[in-house]
């Protein structure tokens, strides 16, 4: 299992102002699906650039945001004070949350928590830090999406430890239950994102540059190696690609999840 050190150095690579910045439809979908009221005090985990986080500062939330990587919480700060959003940031662990319990209404977290090292203590620590009768938010990845297959095909080039539930688990009903428990209300609703590139090519070439996940697999191979993933890539983007004239049009299937505690 990864250490924290090392979640954050994977976090860290590449580029993920670039990657964040595809994905902000998803936050503001989830804000107005957990019907976010003004004052609520909200805590988004592992908020990266800060989608979430200023998602719910727009509609009048208290909101505080937590993430591993001190340079992500930079770039998320600086979009804060450029919209001039109140929003109280944070470093930390999604497995170690430095919240009281009941700290909150509403937990959130947008394609985050879901690469938890340990992912029973992160799901019980965003239930421990939400009050009873709060919601949490999250916007996770399937595994047969885009993203999915991606994330899967990096272990293919860097094995993880036997044993090691994938990021996936959170983007399916059964494991969503298996985290959060049968006894709270999970509802589910299924959504897509849409990228647009270029190219195949060029996104194929892009992505292994500036996806922190992939930018670390491909500095654990060797030149073939890295010239063979990327081509895995290439292969995936061009097999999910919807355009037809030559430009790059992927959908991201995702699982946009509300659980009621």
């Amino acid at each position: 299992m990864e250490t924290r050190e090392g979640q954050r150095a994977i976090w860290a690579a590449g580029d993920y102002r670039t990657v964040g910045a595809q994905f902000l439809l998803a936050s503001e979908l989830l804000t107005e699906a957990l019907d976010l009221r003004a004052n609520e005090r909200l805590l988004d985990v592992a908020t990266g650039t800060g989608n979430l986080a200023l998602a719910a500062a727009r509609r009048a939330a208290a909101v505080t945001a937590l993430d591993l990587v001190p340079d992500l919480l930079g770039h998320a700060r600086r979009r804060a004070d450029a919209e001039g959003l109140a929003v109280a940031f944070h470093e930390g662990d999604a497995e170690a949350l430095p919240f009281p319990d009941s700290s909150f209404d509403v937990v959130t977290s947008a394609f985050g928590v879901m690469f938890a090292r340990n992912q029973e203590r992160a799901a019980a620590e965003l239930m421990r830090v939400c009050r009873p009768g709060g919601r949490i938010g999250l916007a996770t990845w399937t595994p047969d999406s885009y993203m999915g297959r991606m994330l899967e095909l990096n272990t293919r080039y860097v094995p993880v430890p036997e044993g090691t539930h994938p990021p996936t688990r959170w983007g399916t009903r059964e494991g969503l239950t298996e985290l959060f428990g049968s006894g709270t209300g999970i509802h589910v609703t299924p959504r897509t994102l849409r990228w647009r590139f270029p190219s195949p090519a060029e996104h194929a070439q892009v992505w292994a540059e500036v996806y922190g996940p992939t930018a670390t697999t491909m500095d654990a191979l060797g030149e073939e190696g890295r010239a063979a993933l990327v081509g895995d890539l290439l292969a995936l983007a061009e097999e999910l690609n919807a355009d037809t004239t030559g430009a790059l049009l992927l959908p991201l299937e995702y699982l946009e999840v509300v659980v009621s505690l």
